[in-house]
Formats: C-alpha cells, structure tokens, sequence
C-alpha cells in the first residue's frame, strides 16, 4: 500500500469537508476549493480525519492513491493558511506596481509589461522590487509565479530579471582583455 496514501489527514478547526458523489469540497477561511477523484479511490471523513484507500492493486490506481492524497493535504492547508511565493527584481529602473487586478512591471522593454491576474490569486508589492503572490490553490500560487518570472529571466552576467527570493543565480565571467 503506498506509504503517503495511507496516512490519514487530519482536518483542522473551521475546515468544512464535504464528498459528493466522485469530488470532495473543502471549505476554509481562506476560500473553498471542488476536486473530483478518480473511480477505484475511496474518500471517507471520520474522527475529523480525512481517509483514503484504493479498491485496485494495478500500477495506476496506485500512483493516484498518493497522488490523490497529496493533493486533498494541499486543499486543507491552502484553505486555512494559504500558499505564497515571493520574488524579487533586480536591475536599474526594473520595478512593479499592482493595479486592481493587475499587475505593472517595468523591466527594462520599451513598454511596461501588464499581467492579469487569475481569480484566487493576490499580488502584494513591497518596495517596488518584490512581489508576493497569494493564494490558497498551491498549484495555481506556483504557476502565476512562475509566469511572472518568465517575463524577464535573470541572466547569468550581471543578475538583472526577476528571481524566487532566496534563489541563487550563478554568475559567468565576462570577457576579460589581454
């Protein structure tokens, strides 16, 4: 039996948990969120416990057990407490601002860059150069960063674009004269 499936999750204080037919709602203070699970894998709610098991031994059924689980832990974390990731930009001139529900970077193009955020997502900006990303879907907080890094990568050379807070750029040497 898979070792992450079979741990039961625990449902925290103030977290509605609701099956339906083949989906689950989880329900929080941070927002609710609707997952369907696949035939063969059984959900049940007892003793303020969330537990999983599988009806199939084959190879797939297996794999979503984990999987499954995995991601009903992430629906109760995200609605209590919620998902950030923080980014930071680097360059002259490079700053960001939101705007209702978008977010306005200057980073170094011609034009300042507009990036719509996704509903359930927040962006803060603190200073200018970083941005946090709020949410309570972790998948999405992950996505909607990762897109806004994509919008100027940082180079090797002199470490100017946008980065995750606390990741490390390694730098190439330039050119050097005779």
């Amino acid at each position: 039996m898979s070792r992450v499936g079979k741990k039961p999750i625990p449902i925290p204080t103030g977290v509605q948990v609701k099956l339906e037919n083949a989906s689950i709602r989880v329900k929080g203070s941070k927002g609710e969120m609707v997952r369907r699970f696949e035939d063969g894998i059984d959900v049940k709610v007892e003793d303020g416990r969330i537990l999983l098991s599988r009806r199939f031994e084959d190879r797939a059924h297996r794999a979503l057990h984990g999987l499954l689980r995995s991601d009903i832990h992430n629906m109760v974390i995200g609605v209590t407490t919620g998902y950030q990731k923080t980014l930071e930009i680097t360059g002259v001139g490079f700053r960001a601002q939101v705007q209702g529900r978008n977010l306005t970077l200057a980073l170094g193009y011609s034009h300042p860059t507009v990036f719509a955020l996704p509903a359930g997502i927040e962006a803060t900006v603190e200073k200018q150069t970083v941005i946090t990303v709020k949410g309570s879907n972790k998948y999405l907080v992950g996505q909607v960063a990762a897109e806004i890094r994509d919008l100027r990568l940082p180079e090797p050379y002199k470490g100017k674009g946008i980065k995750y807070a606390g990741e490390v750029i390694e730098r190439k040497e330039g050119k050097t004269s005779k």
